[in-house]
């Protein structure tokens, strides 16, 4: 897939907002421990639960909460990824994928793209599990869930600066200890929702 940035300006992508809060001193204290991105993207990969794999919903979004709760769905890990990986100077943007929920519908899933080696590459730091082999990789992509156009879903070829802002309002009404994403949404709003895949 090509993958379309918003902009091309690489500064915009190495920005810190209200979500990627990589000011943050904790979050630029992590960053420089984990001194390259490999590292980074295995610290959130493998040292924060993804939510539904721990049986446990901390409802954090914003980077900061997701280094401090260890714990969120795959948007929170995202933001947490390119947090990180912005402290460390490597512009990160935001990928989402239409995927089905295993209920009839579908959501929303979130990932990452990074520009290094001169290109975007995405990466998916959701978390391992049986059936799931995610891998950092820039030369072929590995993540956490290929898309199946066949099923209805798809990959948006979007690199987002930052996550729409209809997509932040829902996250903030997740619950913690709460089961489930009922609160997410099963696309992209808008002209955001063009697809390549």
């Amino acid at each position: 897939m090509i993958l379309q940035p918003e902009t091309d300006d690489l500064a915009a992508y190495l920005a810190a907002d209200e979500v990627i809060d990589h000011k943050h001193s904790e979050l630029r204290r992590a960053a420089a421990g984990l001194a390259t991105p490999e590292a980074a993207f295995h610290y959130v990969r493998d040292q924060v639960a993804h939510s539904a794999d721990a049986g446990s919903y901390s409802g954090a979004f914003r980077a900061s909460e997701v280094l401090a709760a260890r714990n969120a769905i795959c948007h929170g890990k995202s933001h947490l990824l390119a947090a990180l990986l912005r402290a460390q100077g490597v512009p990160t943007g935001l990928c989402y994928q239409r995927l089905e929920d295993g209920e009839g519908g579908f959501v929303l899933h979130a990932l990452n793209a990074v520009h290094l080696d001169g290109r975007w590459s995405r990466l998916d730091a959701r978390g391992n599990r049986e059936g799931v082999d995610a891998r950092y990789d820039l030369d072929r992509e590995r993540l956490a869930w290929p898309v199946r156009p066949e099923r209805g879903e798809r990959d948006y070829p979007v690199v987002f600066v930052a996550p729409p802002a209809s997509l932040v309002r829902a996250l903030a009404r997740a619950v913690p200890g709460r089961f489930g994403y009922d609160y997410l949404p099963a696309e992209l709003p808008g002209d955001a929702s063009v697809s390549l895949g």
